[in-house]
């Protein structure tokens, strides 16, 4: 199977960056991203996860690893035997059970609670036929259609009840998922962590500012080099640990971006 086949034309980059308020206070980087194309049984899959682990949780660097990892591996053996057209939010709710299930069991081998792993997921994964999107908390993912010139934002970061409150993987008695499906075909994608939100979201209008996206995807568009870019998710890391990014938000920031060419 050639490269351009396994990737289905998908180019990107990915990177994350610890915010300037955990590298005055000593903590790590509490988000975490993978992103992968995947094998289904008729098509390739593009997958992209970004969590984002809660401030407030002392462990949250590993509640959003553990999420990131637990939730590839689920749709990695999904889709070895199913294609993306059959996946509805009842498997979805499966899944983000058994991520529970594996931090409940974690937490209790370290003397923890299940809340010291909290964490926030964006799933989004792209297929020639369609897209599903799944959300637990804040952070997004935005798309462009083919044959669009408009992004489109299909799942808005949740707010929860009160200011600066959103929803966990991790709560009780479950958390707030929204799930997202249609049978357009994407060729243009981005899904963040919420630290860079209010420099890439409109809340007036619940909007992407789509400058700032066409901007930063031109270099992919412009690239030959099918799959993970390494170079441009090296640049890409540059750019959210610069000032211009920095002064406008102090949190952890994670960005993937992708074209299909």
């Amino acid at each position: 199977m050639g490269l351009n086949r396994m990737t289905d034309g998908w180019r990107w980059a990915a990177a994350r960056a610890r915010g300037t308020s955990h590298v005055k206070t000593g903590l790590p980087c509490q988000d975490f991203a993978l992103s992968e194309t995947l094998a289904s049984v008729d098509e390739t899959v593009m997958a992209v996860i970004v969590s984002d682990g809660a401030g407030s949780a002392k462990l949250a660097q590993i509640g959003s690893k553990s999420v990131c990892i637990g939730l590839l591996r689920l749709i990695r053996g999904y889709l070895a035997n199913h294609s993306l057209s059959q996946l509805r939010e009842e498997m979805v709710w499966g899944w983000i059970d058994d991520i529970r299930e594996y931090i409940s069991a974690k937490a209790s081998r370290s003397g923890t609670q299940r809340r010291d792993f909290a964490a926030t997921s964006v799933a989004a994964l792209m297929s020639e036929n369609g897209t599903v999107i799944f959300h637990i908390g804040d952070g997004a993912a935005v798309v462009r259609y083919e044959g669009d010139e408009a992004w489109d934002v299909p799942s808005w970061p949740y707010q929860g009840e009160y200011a600066s409150t959103t929803s966990f993987i991790t709560d009780d008695p479950q958390p707030h998922l929204t799930f997202v499906r249609n049978d357009r075909r994407v060729d243009r994608f981005a899904v963040f962590s919420d630290g860079i939100e209010r420099l890439v979201l409109n809340s007036a209008n619940r909007s992407a500012h789509e400058p700032f996206f066409n901007r930063m995807l031109t270099p992919l568009t412009l690239s030959e080099e099918a799959g993970r870019n390494l170079p441009l998710s090296m640049a890409l890391r540059e750019y959210l640990e610069s000032p211009s990014v920095c002064e406008r938000t102090d949190d952890d920031k994670t960005l993937v971006l992708g074209v299909r060419k």
